[in-house]
């Protein structure tokens, strides 16, 4: 009980730290005011506390299933730091944010080719867009793109060679997935395979779909004020973190799939008399 406790208020700080990240790093305001900042670090440090201390969980997925989260955590803790020290480095330059600004502006230029993700966000920039903010925009889409392959490769991995999730104990589906119901529907290992595949699906397709949702609506709603340096920062982030998430979510649900099946093979083996109880 301590343990969870403990380790509940750590993941609640550390998520109110994430939330707070881009204010505390940058000197400008708009919508990054110490208020809202303040507001929705609380709420989300609130909700995690009592996802992580509770013993029956509601919406946080693989909670028992290091380090699927864990990954993802650092994935957008990650994003968001460097970019706040992107978007920081014209008004307060320093060595460390220079050398990272000399090692991602090529890594922009590179991943700026014609039909990726990145041009399909370079073009959802309204014309008239200062070359500064582009090169911002460019760098952004590019670092955060590149971050959340590198998450999902690195997930890939673990479960390749190290078993996950069965390495850090037995699975419960019922904790692990708690908004997932085993008992309604169709047979729970079809289901868990068509909502596997269903988000590797919309996680492929997301970095193409939401630049082309953005130029719909721009004549609608309006662009996206991109030169905001806290709208850039956690818009970028999320336009790369949320389909990296549903790739690995997919990944997950294929892999609890696969565990099922297997189980259910080896109890029909026992109940045949092929294999000892």
């Amino acid at each position: 009980m301590v343990a969870r406790l403990t380790g509940g208020l750590l993941r609640a700080v550390l998520m109110m730290l994430l939330i707070a990240t881009p204010s505390m790093l940058l000197q400008t305001g708009g919508s990054g005011t110490p208020e809202i900042v303040a507001l929705v670090a609380l709420a989300a440090g609130l909700f995690t506390a009592v996802e992580y201390t509770s013993l029956s969980p509601s919406l946080v997925e693989f909670r028992d299933a290091p380090p699927f989260n864990r990954i993802r955590f650092a994935t957008a803790a990650l994003s968001v730091f460097l970019l706040s020290l992107l978007a920081g480095h014209a008004d307060d330059a320093s060595t460390f944010t220079a050398l990272i600004a000399a090692l991602t502006t090529p890594l922009g230029h590179a991943l700026d080719m014609p039909y990726s993700p990145v041009r399909l966000v370079m073009l959802t920039l309204p014309e008239g867009t200062s070359g500064a903010l582009a090169d911002q925009v460019r760098v952004g889409a590019a670092l955060s793109y590149l971050l959340s392959l590198a998450s999902l490769l690195i997930f890939v991995a673990l479960l390749r060679f190290r078993g996950w999730p069965m390495r850090s104990g037995n699975f419960n589906v019922w904790i692990n997935l708690p908004t997932f119901d085993p008992t309604s529907g169709p047979d729970v290992i079809w289901r868990l395979r068509r909502d596997g595949q269903v988000n590797l699906v919309l996680g492929f397709l997301l970095p193409f779909i939401v630049p082309a949702l953005f130029n719909i609506g721009a004549p609608i709603f309006g662009p996206i004020d991109l030169s905001n340096p806290h709208t850039l920062i956690w818009t970028m982030t999320g336009w790369a973190f949320l389909p990296a998430s549903l790739l690995m979510r997919g990944v997950a649900l294929q892999r609890v799939a696969d565990m099922i099946g297997a189980q259910r093979e080896r109890a029909s083996a026992r109940e045949a008399g092929l294999m000892p109880a």
